[in-house]
């Protein structure tokens, strides 16, 4: 129920373990701390929110536009005993500033490619409004056009078939319109040998859970969604696509951004259990 890249420290990591990974590693680019507030721009499941309330101590705040998301992701917080420190809200992203409330962090994954590039001003402009100074904004998207391919986007499987009217727009497409929203660009880290990793092991659970798949779906879906997720895979593993985490960082009035002079805390592995 993680429908995003994982973060693997070596390629034989379990998916299960590799995703808890991205998770932590998440949060540690955060710099999450007990007592702060975290905002998931489009939560998904709400595993993120589940994790950085339970591990980090924060308070958690998802918002999506799923009401099967919303749903499924309270029952959760309500089974891990979290409902005082984890909330997950039926909400639109350009309403998060709309009270007032701001928060210390926020943090948005596969979202963005889902709003459009002429919309992304906008959408780093609410998490702006949303954020304190000082605050941090890490934002993990998928760009497109990193080595060129053939043919015409919009004609292509993906986007007749599986993806219509998506955008994934090239890295600096993203970065202008985040800088023109008043953010400071702290890290750009490309993680897309991670996502070719991920869909692998899609791909191997879909493919040996065939039978299981057709009692939810056709031949034809099951046969579209393997060729997803195969064709991405590729994508990933050639460079015709590939996906970003980058960290921004709302500066106060005096440019300080209250950041560490490295980022050796971000591989600091988890004690061991």
């Amino acid at each position: 129920m993680v429908y995003s890249c994982a973060y693997f420290r070596s390629p034989t990591d379990d998916l299960d373990v590799a995703q808890e990974q991205k998770l932590d590693y998440i949060c540690r680019k955060l710099r999450l701390r007990p007592g702060q507030r975290l905002l998931d721009i489009g939560c998904g499941w709400g595993a993120l929110v589940l994790y950085a309330a339970k591990h980090f101590g924060v308070h958690a705040e998802g918002i999506t536009s799923s009401e099967p998301q919303l749903e499924w992701g309270r029952e959760r917080i309500a089974d891990a005993g979290l409902i005082n420190n984890a909330t997950i809200e039926l909400r639109d992203y350009r309403e998060i500033a709309a009270n007032g409330e701001l928060y210390d962090a926020i943090v948005s994954v596969g979202m963005a490619e889902h709003i459009g590039r002429e919309r992304l001003p906008d959408y780093f402009a609410a998490a702006h409004r949303a954020l304190k100074l000082g605050g941090v904004f890490l934002n993990q998207a998928i760009g497109e056009d990193i080595v060129l391919r053939p043919g015409d986007r919009d004609t292509s499987f993906i986007e007749q078939y599986v993806f219509p009217d998506g955008d994934i727009p090239p890295l600096p497409i993203m970065l202008r319109a985040a800088e023109s929203s008043g953010f400071e660009i702290r890290d750009v880290e490309n993680l897309r040998e991670h996502y070719a990793l991920t869909l692998h092991h899609w791909l191997r659970r879909l493919e040996a859970r065939h039978d299981e798949a057709l009692r939810f779906v056709d031949e034809v879906t099951y046969r579209v969604w393997r060729l997803y997720i195969g064709g991405s895979a590729h994508g990933f593993r050639r460079g015709h696509i590939a996906v970003y985490q980058t960290l921004l960082t709302k500066l106060e009035p005096s440019g300080q951004a209250k950041l560490p002079l490295t980022r050796n805390d971000w591989c600091t592995l988890k004690p061991a259990m």
